[in-house]
């Protein structure tokens, strides 16, 4: 049996750790603000006039700020799978950095079933495959509720 080889989809946004990926985002050395996607330019901080930023591992936890459906395939770049299959977007504010970050949800959870306010978690789907490799993409997962 053949491994495929699984590489990002988007290069450099996100590791590749299946347990405990992480998106990679920048933060400003002056001011300690944190970017996602990376920011290379210069601080958007209005208060900051920092230029010089560190890639650093984002939060991979969150809290659902809000949520929706994608009920049309999304345009080029996108690469929509064949026939399209609709699917749940999340705004999840990362639990460290205070950020909100949008991203799709894991396949076979829908918007109906997302609450605001409810614990997420960055998990790798496969976006795309061919013969020799899988493309992963991040993506937003529902935390299950403890039993009190």
């Amino acid at each position: 049996m053949t491994t495929k080889t699984r590489v990002a989809a988007l290069e450099g946004w996100f590791t590749l750790d299946e347990h405990e990926p992480h998106l990679l985002g920048t933060r400003c050395t002056a001011c300690g603000t944190c970017y996602f996607p990376k920011q290379s330019l210069y601080c958007r901080n209005p208060a900051c006039e920092g230029t010089e930023f560190e890639e650093v591992p984002l939060s991979r936890h969150g809290t659902l700020w809000s949520c929706t459906n994608a009920a049309y395939a999304p345009p080029e770049p996108y690469v929509a799978a064949d026939p399209y299959e609709p699917f749940a977007i999340a705004a999840v504010e990362l639990a460290a950095e205070k950020m909100v970050v949008l991203g799709q949800v894991v396949k076979g959870v829908g918007p109906e079933e997302l609450k605001v306010g409810q614990a997420m978690e960055l998990v790798l789907e496969p976006l795309s495959e061919d013969a020799d490799t899988v493309k992963l993409t991040w993506k937003w997962k529902p935390v299950p509720e403890t039993a009190a």
